[in-house]
């Protein structure tokens, strides 16, 4: 499960810190879920909750010399902020975090790792991904 509720966490003093394990299935690149584990550590800080993590997943991608699909390993180093829009004590709204591509926590204290996850998979797939370090590309016969 990506999505976390953090209710407890925010009601505690700046500094408490949560050891969470994560698993759970996630659609990456549009071409079907890929399965996503790992550890995270969530830390409370004076306007957020610090998600700082190793996970790991595999997804499907093509070889850049023989054009074949293979599962290629992904591990993610994760480190975002993710800041509550609404108050943990008194349920109402808080203001918009400063950037608009900043992760929230959404109104029922959940803070989901989904879109993060997805965007750190999206920037750890190689650029010229190789099925085989040996590959020797397309077969003509």
């Amino acid at each position: 499960m990506l999505e976390i509720n953090v209710a407890q966490l925010l009601k505690g003093t700046i500094g408490t810190i949560k050891v969470v394990s994560v698993s759970g299935c996630l659609d990456i690149t549009g071409y079907g879920n890929s399965d996503v584990k790992g550890d995270i550590k969530l830390v409370r800080t004076n306007r957020s909750i610090l998600v700082q993590g190793k996970l790991c997943t595999c997804i499907q991608v093509a070889c850049a010399r023989c054009l074949e699909n293979y599962n290629c390993p992904l591990e993610l180093n994760i480190e975002e902020e993710f800041y509550p829009i609404s108050d943990v004590t008194t349920g109402s709204m808080l203001d918009e975090p400063a950037e608009i591509d900043d992760f929230i926590i959404d109104e029922h204290l959940i803070l989901d790792l989904s879109e993060a996850v997805r965007q750190y998979a999206l920037l750890a797939i190689p650029m010229k991904p190789l099925c085989r370090a040996d590959c020797q590309g397309i077969k003509l016969n």
